[in-house]
């Protein structure tokens, strides 16, 4: 019932225009809606736009009084943001419809469940990454994030070629995989 309660705090907040609720919407919501849009032909920038769009509705519901949330918070947000962005899609005609109207109900439980899954997982990689220890997070944060080539590792690293960077590499990501899997198998 807590998470009930704490949502009926939230639209009371928004209601009467308390910037705290307003951002702990924006925050606990933004990287749904925005990971909808992107992967639906959108950008940062149509995401900020949708998300923004959706509070807007949500304002205007919760007042005129008499809005009732059948289910959470952030379904209501996301069901929206996707008919917003369906619609302008359409309008693009970067979507055709099968010739359904955008009006039906639109099922978003699994798609949140599974984007929620993603983020636990990508916060337990981001564990293991922080466990890993050095030199081997700074070379796969060279290798993947920073997108360096194995010869500019070897040397930035102080290896004798690329060759022995990669098999460096290869050995952290052994380790790093082993982290993350005790910690998968663990449910941490």
């Amino acid at each position: 019932m807590k998470p009930q309660t704490d949502e009926k705090l939230l639209l009371e907040g928004l209601a009467v225009n308390d910037k705290k609720a307003v951002e702990l919407i924006y925050k606990e919501n933004f990287n749904t809606i925005q990971a909808l849009i992107i992967n639906n032909n959108g950008s940062s920038d149509d995401a900020k736009d949708i998300f923004q769009e959706a509070m807007i509705v949500l304002y205007e519901k919760v007042r005129t009084g008499g809005f009732e949330l059948n289910c959470q918070l952030k379904t209501f947000l996301y069901s929206v943001a996707r008919r917003l962005w369906l619609k302008r899609l359409q309008q693009q005609n970067r979507y055709s419809s099968p010739g359904d109207s955008m009006e039906n109900v639109v099922e978003v439980d699994d798609e949140i469940e599974d984007h929620e899954r993603k983020n636990a997982e990508l916060d337990m990689m981001e564990h293991a990454i922080s466990n890993l220890g050095e030199p081997c997070k700074s070379l796969i944060e060279a290798f993947y994030l920073q997108k360096k080539s194995m010869q500019e590792i070897a040397s930035s690293f102080g290896y004798t070629n690329a060759d022995n960077a990669k098999t460096q590499k290869y050995k952290c990501l052994m380790r790093l995989k082993k982290i993350f899997f005790t910690q998968y198998k663990n449910g941490q």
